[in-house]
């Protein structure tokens, strides 16, 4: 099985290495070279899921919120040779007036959020980050479920991320480009495995 996460050739790869990887395995290329991934754990979609259906009621449906927005879940974004797949990504209809029936868009988003896991946190920090700077998006939000944070990134005139804020657990945030409505974190994140009680002296957990 291919580890998680990893560069997997040497050669430069191409769209078909994606199309060659076993099912329910997703590929993206950076530079050349091809990094897949399983599907993630449960934690990481359900903070996806939660997050992204708050942003869609307010921001892409305009119930309660003010609309103005397409949120997209795992969009498939290629720039010229890059395939890059975030978690959520965010276009303004002003932009991008029309989703195009195509697999994939070409036109860089407004916004995007990635989900942290433990082997994805470098890729997604370092490597994603990098070429979404350099394709002029505006702003980057890290979200890590395990930790239970969300980090706000915004990019100034140099091609910089520049971060806005940091909050955890049960906060209530106002976070841009999304701060006409309030999110509560904790409505993201699935609730901790209640403890075991201790068993009684002489006994073993399982009788």
């Amino acid at each position: 099985m291919l580890p998680a996460r990893c560069p997997v050739q040497k050669k430069e790869a191409t769209y078909d290495d994606i199309l060659a990887l076993p099912r329910g395995w997703n590929g993206q290329i950076i530079d050349g070279e091809l990094f897949a991934s399983p599907r993630p754990a449960m934690p990481h979609g359900y903070t996806a899921s939660s997050m992204g259906g708050d942003l869609i009621v307010s921001f892409d449906r305009g119930r309660g919120g003010p609309g103005g927005w397409w949120i997209l879940d795992e969009p498939e974004l290629h720039f010229g040779k890059q395939v890059l797949i975030p978690d959520l990504g965010g276009w303004r209809k002003s932009r991008l007036p029309v989703i195009p029936p195509d697999p994939y868009l070409t036109l860089a988003p407004d916004w995007v959020c990635e989900i942290l896991s433990p082997s994805t946190a470098s890729f997604d920090r370092i490597k994603k980050s990098r070429v979404y700077a350099y394709e002029g998006v505006a702003y980057l939000w890290f979200v890590d479920p395990e930790a239970r944070t969300l980090e706000t990134y915004k990019l100034d005139e140099q091609a910089r991320w520049v971060q806005l804020g940091a909050w955890g657990e049960d906060e209530k945030v106002r976070a841009e480009p999304f701060e006409a409505v309030e999110l509560d974190l904790k409505s993201f994140w699935l609730p901790r495995a209640a403890a075991q009680p201790a068993a009684p002296e002489g006994e073993s957990a399982t009788e």
